[in-house]
């Protein structure tokens, strides 16, 4: 595909294994696997302590210091393996480097061609699974036609602000609208490029398996279908979503999703590739006689709204929006194990982003400056938490 969005390209489907796994009733079974050849940075997947084993029902969460403050709409982050945190600003259309040990920030540069209006702008940041050699960065942004995919090399011996290379677009076409655009992008542990995209408002688009629109597509680096995907000539890996904007692997290597409901239920669900998550035909569990997968947990969209997700210590961690709080869900393979949890309840604001900072550590972006929040002085910030 390259700088197409979805053209005849004969796709080898490696991955029938996979397939057999994909039933769309919610009683299939669980999400498959994939092999660990890479991960963001090129690292290996980090292993929770808790892999193995079921987490408690109660964990905690703890604000350990702020990294990081007075950012502008911050959406993507991205962790260096040579140290310091890739931000995005999503309305700035702007990536800043922030030295995790002292908070201090560097401009990287601008990525031309970001058309930020409501929702859309320069969203989710991943790095190359090859980063080490090719120091590669990847990003999703909206233009004035499109939302679409683009990487370019960072190069920080480079003066600040002239950092970064020409973009190259990998991926372009997916619909782009004044809500639901998706954004959060990540690299598997199978070295495959995963996008969560949004509908739009045109709710007929996450049904059809034609629109790039509310699906989790799975891409080569290079932006072609990925192998072994379950539709031939199409890189949509799963459909039947309404706002993807977070995306996330356990120690299995199973992918969990969190994404937006409408009026009653936002979800966190456990991926299956080929499945039908339900919308708009259904909103949470228990939809149109179990012909639709079922989230592992949902909530009521004023206590969520969520964005990014992590995973950490045996559990999911999930940002809230709207709800302005931190989520735990608790997994025991891909179910969740006990009741979600909920931290840092409206103390911090927005919350956007949550990364994986290695072992019990979290990091969290607030979002208080994206139009909907209401901004503190030195907001928007990073926190490093602790987790259990």
């Amino acid at each position: 595909m390259g700088r197409r969005a979805v053209s005849a390209v004969v796709a080898v489907l490696t991955g029938s294994a996979l397939l057999a796994t994909a039933g769309c009733s919610s009683g299939a079974g669980e999400a498959p696997r994939v092999s660990a050849s890479a991960s963001p940075g090129g690292a290996s997947p980090p292993v929770s302590p808790s892999a193995g084993r079921t987490p408690p029902a109660k964990g905690t969460a703890a604000v350990v210091r702020t990294i990081a403050q007075g950012l502008n709409s911050p959406w993507g982050l991205a962790p260096l393996p040579e140290g310091g945190l890739l931000v995005a600003s999503r309305d700035e259309g702007t990536i800043t480097r922030v030295d995790e040990k002292t908070g201090a920030k560097t401009r990287v540069g601008e990525v031309p061609g970001v058309s930020p209006a409501g929702e859309g702008g320069l969203l989710g940041l991943a790095l190359s699974p090859g980063y080490a050699s090719d120091r590669t960065v990847y990003a999703y942004l909206t233009t004035a036609s499109d939302n679409r995919v683009v990487r370019m090399l960072y190069d920080a011996k480079r003066p600040a602000g002239d950092q970064l290379g020409a973009p190259d677009t990998i991926f372009k076409g997916i619909p782009k609208g004044m809500i639901h655009n998706g954004g959060r992008i990540a690299f598997g542990p199978d070295g495959m490029l995963y996008v969560g995209t949004g509908e739009t408002g045109d709710r007929g688009l996450a049904q059809d398996r034609k629109s790039l629109g509310g699906k989790i597509l799975r891409l080569t680096p290079e932006g072609e279908p990925a192998p072994g995907d379950p539709f031939p000539d199409s890189p949509v890996y799963s459909y039947g979503h309404r706002n993807v904007q977070g995306l996330a692997w356990d120690a299995e290597q199973r992918l969990f999703a969190s994404e937006f409901g409408q009026d009653t239920w936002d979800e966190l669900n456990a991926i299956a590739p080929g499945a039908d998550y339900g919308w708009p035909l259904a909103e949470g569990k228990g939809g149109a006689d179990g012909r639709f997968r079922d989230p592992i947990a949902q909530w009521h969209t004023d206590d969520a709204s969520p964005s990014g997700i992590a995973y950490a210590q045996g559990s999911i961690w999930m940002a809230g929006l709207k709800g302005r709080r931190l989520w735990r869900v608790p997994l025991n393979g891909t179910a969740a194990s006990a009741a979600p949890q909920a931290f840092l309840e409206g103390e911090y604001g927005r919350l956007r982003t949550v990364v994986s900072a290695g072992g019990d550590r979290l990091w969290v972006t607030t979002s208080n400056t994206d139009g909907r929040g209401a901004p503190k002085q030195g907001d928007d910030r990073i926190l490093e938490l602790r987790v259990s």
